[in-house]
């Protein structure tokens, strides 16, 4: 019996050719988009949030936001690194306004940042509680960083993005990003700690 090789599947086409076919009007294009970069955003603005509602605002606004600004994506970086920062700038404003309404400094209240992620890879049913104390705990820590070394840490953690693209999205040095997120590894750790066991 004759080994059938299985069908090569077409590779998924770069951002750039997407854009493309966006500004001739394909919606298409967009909707291909928004599924690609939707999750690590969500991750993003929820770890800079805290709050599931507010990090898809700021996802909403971030999208909106890049759709509406596309002339001033030069492609000096990649899609991702600009739509990232420009969603990071959206919770950012989305934070400083719900800070003027409540008064009272951010806590992170949801107890999980994976909305868009796989539905096949969830936990043993165990497992549940054990992990939204850990994303409690984790929340809380980052929630005390400086919201630069916070931006950062998130940026390289959450949103994927190397040093150079950091910067490029936060428009620092490397060295800076560098800095960032070495003193955020450090007062993490300290946060931390007293969690670890013996």
């Amino acid at each position: 019996m004759p080994l059938v090789a299985p069908p090569v599947l077409p590779a998924a086409p770069p951002d750039a050719a997407l854009l493309a076919r966006f500004a001739g009007g394909d919606r298409a294009a967009l909707d291909e988009l928004f599924r690609r970069y939707r999750s690590v955003a969500y991750r993003v603005a929820y770890r800079l949030l805290g709050r599931e509602a507010d990090a898809l605002d700021a996802v909403q606004d971030g999208f909106v936001n890049a759709l509406a600004r596309l002339d001033r994506y030069g492609g000096r970086s990649s899609f991702k690194t600009w739509l990232l920062r420009v969603v990071c700038n959206a919770a950012l404003d989305i934070g400083r306004q719900r800070r003027r309404a409540e008064r009272v400094p951010q806590a992170p209240a949801d107890p999980s940042p994976d909305r868009f992620g796989p539905d096949d890879e969830l936990p043993p049913a165990d497992a549940g509680l054990q992990r939204a104390d850990l994303r409690r705990i984790i929340d809380a820590a980052l929630a005390r960083l400086p919201l630069p070394q916070r931006q950062t840490f998130v940026l390289h953690v959450e949103g994927e993005l190397t040093y150079r693209e950091v910067a490029d999205a936060l428009g620092i040095s490397i060295g800076t990003v560098m800095s960032r997120l070495f003193y955020a590894r450090q007062k993490l750790k300290e946060l931390l700690a007293r969690y670890q066991e013996p």
